[in-house]
């Protein structure tokens, strides 16, 4: 069985009536978020090679008519035209690592109708968990300007699968490592870690538990202090590493407490020990907001570890995001419902200068000083290039953000620059809006 049923109802019982009603016409689907979460003042775009590789393989088999019809309470055979449908589509998508703004088409997909329609709820998924992710890290980098962030995820995401893409997505923004060994492993990242809480209680002592650590990891060192007590931690820490002569390159973990003050005093408590170089290391519930106050704070903090809050974009774990079809068979089309409105014809999006972007319809040529946003990833159901490495979308995520106005970068309540609508994109979405209202809204309105 393929990925086809992981799926919403609607999607099958919309794409059954379609092939049965023989509208098979080419249909384009844009996908969006309607507005940006509070306190975010942009998006970073994620998970178009999840999307491509779901899109490539795309089948209905005749495993999946069997669930559809299982699940409908009706015969396989009612469902057989779903069989054998695959991906044969084209797909424009603004690249993995680019900053993006409310309103701006990520992804359109266009394909025939039932195609365009089954694969809305995956590729949703898809594009709207790893941009919400890549965008919170995105932020922790902000905000610790220029002090190392990690990612501590793992054991909280939604899933493994997840705990993986959120120390890809974190690596793609800047991160410095990940304490997923398979996901460090598979993407190529630094692996980083310490040690638990139950390290430390599993010995008699707490230099008992340092000095056996150093003993079977001969490496630069971190210690967590802060089991019994944090200020007594940090003295125990510092005797272990100087005994040992192990302060270069190794560091402590603060994880509980008032981690700005706690790090006034560990960072007093090494230097008096002539422990310059050893670093203090930061976690526990940490995320943007903290790392900022901290950083603000002065507190001397070399390294932050994020992870819980991070890993589950805590504070805006949705995106608004929209699948919505705005042409079939060459007709515009476009919603009207309140606070819904979406803008008809297939789009290009082209940023000038100051994220000053301009939305326009695909055939409009370039304003002056301008680059589109949209390109063509696949044609015919097949990839058009190869998968992005992490490192090319890095640096195109680092160029955007050079470029974004600092009242965006702001952690706390920031303006979030607004694309425009071009002239002809405008005057399309109205004619599109008076035809509805004449011809399909004019009995519901009492007029002729």
């Amino acid at each position: 069985m393929s990925n086809a049923t992981s799926t919403d109802l609607y999607e099958v019982t919309m794409a059954q009536s379609y092939l049965c009603e023989g509208m098979t016409a080419s249909a384009t689907f844009s996908l969006f978020v309607r507005d940006l979460p509070p306190d975010r003042g942009f998006l970073v775009c994620a998970g178009l090679d999840s999307v491509l590789d779901f899109l490539s393989a795309y089948r209905v088999d005749a495993e999946d008519v069997d669930v559809f019809a299982s699940v409908l309470k009706r015969r396989p055979e009612d469902l057989a035209p779903l069989l054998g449908l695959e991906f044969s589509g084209e797909v424009r998508a603004v690249p993995e690592g680019h900053i993006v703004l409310a309103g701006e088409p990520l992804l359109e997909i266009t394909a025939s109708l039932p195609q365009a329609q089954l694969v809305e709820t995956y590729v949703l998924n898809l594009l709207s968990h790893q941009t919400a992710i890549a965008s919170k890290c995105a932020r922790c980098v902000l905000a610790a300007e220029g002090h190392p962030v990690v990612d501590f995820s793992l054991r909280r995401t939604h899933g493994i699968e997840a705990g993986h893409r959120a120390a890809r997505l974190g690596a793609m923004v800047g991160f410095a490592g990940t304490s997923n060994v398979e996901a460090a492993h598979a993407e190529g990242l630094t692996a980083v870690g310490t040690m638990a809480h139950s390290y430390i209680e599993a010995f008699g002592t707490e230099e008992d538990a340092f000095r056996a650590f150093a003993r079977s990891h001969p490496g630069p060192v971190t210690f967590l202090v802060d089991t019994y007590d944090t200020v007594a931690g940090v003295a125990t820490a510092a005797r272990v590493l100087r005994d040992l002569g192990l302060g270069p390159g190794c560091a402590i973990r603060l994880d509980s407490g008032d981690l700005g003050a706690l790090a006034v005093q560990a960072r007093a408590g090494l230097d008096a020990a002539g422990l310059q170089e050893t670093r203090i290391v930061a976690s526990g519930g940490l995320d943007e907001f903290a790392v900022d106050r901290l950083v603000r704070s002065g507190a001397p903090i070399d390294t932050y570890a994020v992870g819980t809050r991070i890993g589950v974009c805590a504070d805006a774990p949705y995106l608004d995001s929209a699948y919505k079809l705005v042409e079939y068979d060459g007709r515009p089309v476009m919603k009207l419902s309140s606070a819904k409105v979406t803008a008809p014809g297939r789009k290009q999006v082209f940023r000038r200068p100051g994220y000053a972007d301009l939305m326009s319809l695909i055939d409009e040529q370039p304003p002056p000083n301008s680059v589109p946003l949209l390109e063509s990833v696949m044609r015919e159901g097949r990839r058009v290039s190869k998968p992005t490495e992490l490192e090319t979308a890095r640096q195109r995520f680092f160029a955007d953000l050079a470029a974004l106005p600092p009242e965006a970068r702001t952690i706390r309540a920031p303006t979030a620059p607004k694309a425009e609508l071009s002239g002809r994109l405008a005057s399309l979405a109205a004619d599109v809006r008076r035809y509805i209202e004449k011809n399909l809204l004019g009995d519901a309105h009492g007029t002729a």
